[in-house]
């Protein structure tokens, strides 16, 4: 039993983002701002599915495709692109030139941190770095939509299907932030403590897919009334 759970775990990366995308067949056109979350999903399942097919049977595969470290660095960037885009769109006027700067150096220091820090394509380890970097620059976002949002005490932002994003987002990069950023650092020390660690991850993203799935069950009453 404790196999088979630590099994379903494992692949969580790729059932999970299924929920979200299951439910939105059943469910009429979303708003807009949702599209790049709708486009995350997809290449999450697809990219994850991949990633797990090499972990688990990379003995059968040629020597260049036994890592799929590449795999989750390129997940890590659409996810950081996709997310930026779904926060772009929901167009908070208020800090929309403050995200629009820490977007711009976010790319820098991605691109700096690739050129003369880390291999993207290392094969034994992610990228903590950009994992780290992500986390950080998606709560900073976070946290500047809550304090948009709550200045409107008209507003009941609950019955708003970006709220559900946002929360489920958030409560991802609280949780991984201090996954990342000492993960890399765990694998060299205790392997199979980082394996475990993993497990928190993976919980995080299945909570995440959860409140997406909300969000799509959510009938907006504004769309952008900011």
């Amino acid at each position: 039993m404790a196999i088979s759970l630590r099994y379903l775990l494992n692949w969580s990366e790729v059932w999970a983002p299924l929920i979200p995308l299951f439910f939105l067949l059943f469910r009429p056109p979303q708003p807009r701002y949702l599209k790049p979350v709708i486009i995350y999903l997809i290449c999450a399942f697809s990219i994850s599915l991949v990633s797990d097919v090499i972990a688990d049977f990379k003995r059968y595969l040629p020597g260049w495709m036994q890592s799929n470290n590449p795999l989750y660095n390129v997940h890590s960037l659409i996810f950081f692109i996709s997310f930026s885009f779904f926060f772009k769109m929901l167009d908070i006027n208020s800090y929309k030139r403050f995200q629009f700067i820490l977007s711009v150096l976010s790319v820098l220091i991605i691109l700096f941190n690739f050129s003369l820090i880390e291999s993207f394509t290392n094969p034994d380890h992610i990228s903590g770095n950009l994992f780290t970097m992500v986390s950080y620059v998606l709560l900073i976002f976070c946290m500047l939509y809550y304090l948009t949002w709550l200045k409107d005490d008209e507003l009941d932002i609950t019955s708003e299907p970006h709220f559900w994003v946002v929360t489920g987002l958030s409560i991802y990069v609280v949780i991984n932030f201090f996954v990342f950023l000492f993960y890399v650092p765990m694998i060299i020390q205790d392997p199979k403590m980082a394996d475990n660690i993993w497990d928190v991850h993976n919980i995080a993203n299945i909570l995440l897919c959860i409140f997406i799935t909300k969000a799509f069950y959510v009938s907006p009453r504004h769309q952008l009334a900011i």
